[in-house]
C-alpha cells in the first residue's frame, strides 16, 4: 500500500509540474521575443482601473520594452542596467537602476535568466480558464509584489495575476509571443526628447 501511494501523483502536483516545467523551458529556450498585451487593475474594493494595451519586447538578460499605446501612451524601457519610464503627457521620464527596480518583480520573472525558485517560493494551483497555473511568492519581503500567479498555455506564459501590498490585483494577458533572433540596436535604448523633465529615483 505504501509503495502504491508513493506512485500516485495528485492532479494538483501534476499541474504544478506542467506549468512550472513549461515556464522554465520557456526561460531557457526563448532568449528574445516580442508580443502584445492587455492589462487592468482591480482595487481592494472591486474598483477597476482603465484597461491598457500595447506591445512588448525582451532580450535576456534584463532588456525589455513595455510600450503602452492605449488609452494613453506610456513607455518603460530597460537596457539591462537602467530603466526609463516615460510619460509623454507629463513630458517626464523617471530613471532608476535596473537592479534596484526589478529585484523580485514580474520583470525579473519574465525577462531574467535565473531559476524562478532562486527568488520565489513556488506552489501549484489548479488548472482554470484553459491554462495551467503556479504561484510565485517573493522569498524576500517586497512591498510592490505579494504574489504572482502565472498561467501557461502552449509553452508560453499567457496570463499573470499580480497581487501587490495594497491588495490591488493586476491582470496581464500576453498574446502572440514570437521568438526573435535579434532586435534593432535602438529597441532597448531610450533617448529623452528635448525638454523632457528627467527625475532620477536612485
Amino acid at each position: 500500500m505504501f509503495v502504491v501511494s508513493c506512485l500516485v501523483v495528485s492532479p494538483l502536483a501534476a499541474a504544478e509540474n506542467r506549468a512550472l516545467d513549461a515556464f522554465n523551458i520557456f526561460v531557457k529556450t526563448v532568449s528574445a521575443a516580442k508580443g502584445s498585451f492587455s492589462q487592468y487593475t482591480v482595487g481592494p474594493q472591486g474598483e477597476t482601473a482603465l484597461a491598457q494595451s500595447g506591445e512588448f519586447a525582451f532580450a535576456r538578460p534584463g532588456q525589455f520594452r513595455w510600450d503602452i499605446r492605449q488609452p494613453y501612451a506610456q513607455l518603460v524601457v530597460s537596457d539591462g542596467s537602467t530603466i526609463h519610464q516615460y510619460d509623454p503627457d507629463l513630458n517626464q521620464v523617471s530613471v532608476r537602476t535596473a537592479a534596484a527596480a526589478i529585484g523580485s518583480s514580474p520583470a525579473a520573472i519574465l525577462f531574467g535568466t535565473g531559476e524562478i525558485e532562486d527568488a520565489f517560493e513556488v506552489s501549484p494551483l489548479p488548472d482554470r480558464d484553459g491554462l495551467t497555473w503556479f504561484r510565485a511568492e517573493p522569498k524576500q519581503p517586497d512591498a510592490g509584489l505579494s504574489q504572482v500567479d502565472i498561467g501557461m498555455q502552449a509553452g508560453r506564459p499567457a496570463r499573470l495575476l499580480l497581487l501587490d501590498g495594497f491588495a490591488q490585483t493586476t491582470r496581464i494577458d500576453l498574446f502572440d509571443i514570437r521568438a526573435q533572433s535579434s532586435f534593432p540596436s535602438d529597441t532597448f535604448i531610450f533617448e529623452a526628447p528635448p525638454g523632457t523633465d528627467v527625475v532620477r529615483l536612485d
